[in-house]
């Protein structure tokens, strides 16, 4: 395909009708934006974020995007139908179906509103400041060429993403599993999209059990708390239980004035042995 790896340009869409409350929209799931031969789900996600933030007229952000993953679609030509379900003062909702050829693969549920990003929170724990600096400690490797996940990790062609490779494995101590990683855009700032996309960035958790592979997402549901401030995303990813199918993944990503830019939780399939 031959494709830009820009992440803007990942996320273009080309409107292509609306009749009343629904608008649609074409576009590409980029070839570099993968994992593995796979489209990320969290890619696909933050492309039904735009498209139901650019119904409404781009005005409100995408606060809150729940979406369940029918089925794992190739690079390549998309259309996205987006239906505006409720248009209010403060808070929108929209439903946002990603179609490839005659099949739904992504279907969304947006709520959208003002994220909370110009005052001080009531009260937040915030578990990434104290852990992760600001920008990846020296020597940490991006993901790239001689990086073990550089044939899988394609993400990697459009950003730069460190992750630390001491927690990627099995915990010495026996204690539940944590992944800590740094991620920026490669070619521009920090968005709102790349934000929800890094709700999703992190390599499975079952790494800590030892079983790697794919580990399809079946639901996911990001909050957007905050628009990113330019600089490195920190993102830590935790989980409270992997079963011998289904697992959980909580991330929460830090931007670099240590705010909390999103948080997200999805149920996955644990990968066969």
């Amino acid at each position: 395909m031959n494709q830009s790896t820009s992440f803007a340009d990942a996320m273009r869409l080309t409107r292509i009708a609306e009749d009343g409350d629904v608008a649609s929209f074409t576009g590409e799931l980029n070839e570099h934006w993968t994992i593995g031969p796979k489209v990320h789900g969290g890619a696909m996600l933050a492309l039904c974020a735009n498209a139901a933030r650019t119904t409404l007229g781009g005005g409100p952000q995408p606060v809150a995007v729940s979406a369940s993953y029918l089925w794992a679609p190739d690079p390549g030509p998309m259309r996205l139908v987006a239906t505006i379900r409720k248009r209010g003062r403060r808070v929108s909702l929209v439903d946002v179906e990603l179609n490839q050829g005659d099949r739904t693969a992504v279907r969304t549920v947006v709520t959208l509103g003002e994220p909370e990003h110009q005052a001080p929170p009531l009260l937040s724990f915030n578990p990434v400041v104290p852990l992760m600096t600001p920008e990846p400690p020296p020597g940490l490797e991006p993901i790239g060429p001689g990086h073990p996940m550089e044939h899988i990790v394609h993400l990697a062609h459009g950003c730069d993403i460190r992750p630390a490779l001491t927690t990627l494995g099995p915990r010495s101590d026996g204690g539940p599993p944590v992944i800590e990683m740094w991620v920026r855009p490669k070619d521009d700032p920090p968005d709102v999209l790349f934000a929800l996309l890094c709700g999703d960035v992190s390599a499975p958790v079952t790494h800590a059990v030892e079983r790697a592979g794919w580990a399809p997402t079946v639901q996911l549901t990001a909050y957007l708390r905050a628009i990113p401030a330019d600089g490195w995303l920190r993102v830590i990813c935790s989980c409270v239980q992997i079963g011998q199918d289904w697992f959980d993944e909580d991330h929460t990503v830090v931007d670099s004035a240590g705010r909390i830019v999103v948080q997200s939780r999805q149920l996955a399939m644990v990968p066969a042995r």
